[in-house]
């Protein structure tokens, strides 16, 4: 299987000119970082420690900045390289202080290139985040005796399916991992059935609050604009998700004249596409994007931005979190939550069923079944327009998990030193 994997790979490389040619029309490349994918650095490596994180999307690298943080301040760690595939999570490293980090896009996972990454950068620790599996690149790492953590770990029932459906490729790229912090019970089971060795659950990293959270917000013109309304936001929203909060506003607005409902997409590239239905229902819509001015008329501010999301939470009291009306699991409703927000779901919640139970338990979260129910509970929700004390909980266990998680890595990176 690995035989095979390899070779669909290399065919990909025999493609790739063609393939970053048309992302970079499409403006999905950096023009001269996408040579970083294989394996050509645009940053020095420096002597001593080298810890080295990667995660996939913006969520993941988010969920590691108060980490990073706090591992920047331990002496024994000279360097910390984050690499990520997407320009959206490059860009958000730089929105942050830190002074040992660098940033660089993961390699196109070949033996070839993956090798000449990692004697490259030779890290003391390799970390990757929730559900980031590459066969070439663990093989290669634990060719070269470097430790191998994945981080926050996350597998969903339909990912272990179907990595159970190749059980013995499987069996062999999990083996390699050296440990495991899962972020749920499921997780830790799934992880044991694919003889993982060490495991230890710790929590989601996501419940811990970035500090920095607190003075990245909306300009004043527009939280002046948004002060005069009364806001609800539908988060990670997918296809006809958005038609049915648009059909929410358009039943609460005869109710509430002053309401105004933003719409933040789980994919941005369906705006124009997201904006055209809700028009077609006679609603007036902007986008974040335009920079237009909300006037009194406008009823939905449709987000089309990254990286943007807390700044929104703050601003709206309810948010009812998407990929849960439709049977898509449901989205992580952790950093709504966490800045106070009160949270309403549809029933289809099995990617963060623990985290839902938690938060059901705590009276943080609502569960609708259909767009009555969704209209009823933003209604009684937006009547009140008070944030949810209850995030203080929600802070309190955050601060824990990274406490212990920090604990960890500088115990496993001291270790990794007396060996060599």
């Amino acid at each position: 299987m690995l035989f095979v994997y390899r070779v669909i790979i290399n065919f990909i490389i025999i493609l790739s000119p063609i393939i970053i040619l048309f992302r970079l029309f499409k403006g999905k490349e950096h023009p001269i970082r996408f040579k970083e994918k294989f394996s050509l650095a645009s940053e020095k490596r420096n002597k001593g420690n080298l810890v080295w994180f990667h995660g996939s999307s913006v969520g993941e690298l988010l969920s590691i900045i108060p980490l990073i943080k706090k591992l920047e301040k331990n002496p024994k760690i000279q360097k910390i390289l984050v690499t990520s595939s997407t320009l959206s999570s490059a860009s958000i490293i730089k929105k942050f202080k830190l002074t040992k980090t660098v940033h660089q896009f993961f390699p196109i996972d070949s033996k070839t290139f993956t090798d000449r990454f990692l004697k490259y950068w030779r890290p003391s620790l390799a970390i990757f985040i929730e559900s980031e599996i590459w066969p070439n690149m663990f093989f290669n790492i634990k060719g070269k005796k470097i430790p191998l953590i994945l981080l926050n770990a996350r597998i969903t029932q339909k990912t272990f399916k179907n990595w159970m459906k190749i059980k013995k490729f499987s069996n062999f790229i999990f083996s390699k991992i050296d440990f495991a912090y899962p972020q749920n019970f499921e997780t830790k089971n799934y992880l044991k059935t694919l003889k993982v060795s060490n495991i230890k659950l710790i929590g989601n990293l996501k419940f811990t609050e970035n500090k920095e959270e607190k003075i990245i917000t909306l300009n004043k013109s527009l939280l002046k604009q948004f002060k005069k309304r009364k806001i609800w936001c539908a988060s990670s929203t997918h296809s006809n998700e958005e038609l049915i909060c648009a059909n929410v506003h358009l039943k609460l607005k005869k109710k509430y004249n002053n309401l105004l409902t933003i719409i933040i997409p789980r994919h941005i590239h369906r705006t124009n596409e997201i904006k055209n239905l809700i028009q077609k229902i006679g609603l007036s819509v902007i986008t974040r994007s335009s920079n237009e001015k909300i006037s009194k008329n406008t009823d939905i501010y449709i987000v089309d931005t990254y990286g943007e999301t807390g700044k929104f939470y703050k601003v709206s009291n309810t948010v009812f979190l998407g990929g849960s009306l439709i049977n898509r699991g449901g989205q992580n409703p952790i950093e709504a939550a966490r800045l106070g927000s009160s949270i309403i779901h549809g029933p289809n919640v099995d990617n963060f069923k623990e985290v839902y139970r938690l938060f059901r338990d705590k009276k943080i979260s609502h569960s609708v079944k259909n767009f009555y129910k969704l209209k009823k509970s933003i209604d009684k929700l937006i009547r009140t327009n008070k944030k949810n004390n209850k995030y203080l909980k929600i802070k309190k266990i955050g601060n824990q998990i990274l406490l212990k998680t920090t604990d960890e890595i500088n115990k496993l990176l001291t270790n990794e030193i007396k060996k060599t």
